[in-house]
């Protein structure tokens, strides 16, 4: 229907998550009627990222530096983790503005049907950190989905017999929500409400 190039576009617009054929035509159409030092400066945006992006070599959130701005922040205390599952977990909780500790980034959630077994996420690393002996609190910062739920019953059978304190954010958000989506009041109850896991 369309030249191969413009087809093409949409058709890796549409591997974009949440992105669908509609969307993906909208996006191209949009990205054609740009200027070309818009279109450059997306590109260049995007090539910057993937070559610059990493993973923090202490808490895994991603970065461009490392350690991470949250792991060489010696204003924050050393002993809490707030245990997420993904990166953009740990930016909800920093725009809640009420936490100030270290963080640990899982890398996502148990899922056996999507094939991901509690080796696949970073529980051996966070078992290291906690080996330092400095940790006194562990948070659970883990939205409650299924899977979400299957992660926290996970750590707090493998964590609860080391004697660490461990905590989970209070269920101020939704069921079957993601954090990525909560305002930060919502956030910072949570957090706030944080009670002891059994």
């Amino acid at each position: 229907m369309y030249a191969d190039s413009l087809t093409k576009l949409i058709e890796e617009l549409k591997k974009l998550p949440g992105i669908g054929p509609k969307s993906a035509q909208r996006l191209a159409f949009f990205i054609l009627g740009s200027a070309r030092k818009s279109v450059d400066d997306l590109v260049d945006a995007v090539i910057q990222a993937k070559e610059r992006m990493r993973f923090c070599s202490i808490c895994f959130n991603i970065t461009d530096i490392d350690p991470c701005k949250h792991c060489a922040d010696t204003s924050r205390s050393q002993e809490v983790i707030c245990v997420v599952a993904e990166p953009k977990d740990l930016v909800a909780i920093e725009r809640s503005g009420v936490y100030n500790g270290q963080y640990h980034v899982l890398g996502g959630l148990i899922s056996p049907l999507d094939g991901i077994e509690p080796d696949s996420l970073r529980v051996k690393e966070l078992l290291v950190r906690l080996d330092k002996g400095s940790i006194k609190e562990i948070v659970l910062a883990i939205s409650p989905t299924t899977e979400g739920e299957a992660t926290s019953i996970y750590l707090t059978r493998l964590l609860k017999p080391l004697g660490v304190h461990l905590t989970r954010i209070a269920y101020g958000l939704p069921v079957g929500a993601d954090m990525d989506y909560a305002d930060p009041a919502t956030l910072s109850k949570s957090l706030e409400g944080r009670r002891e896991v059994h």
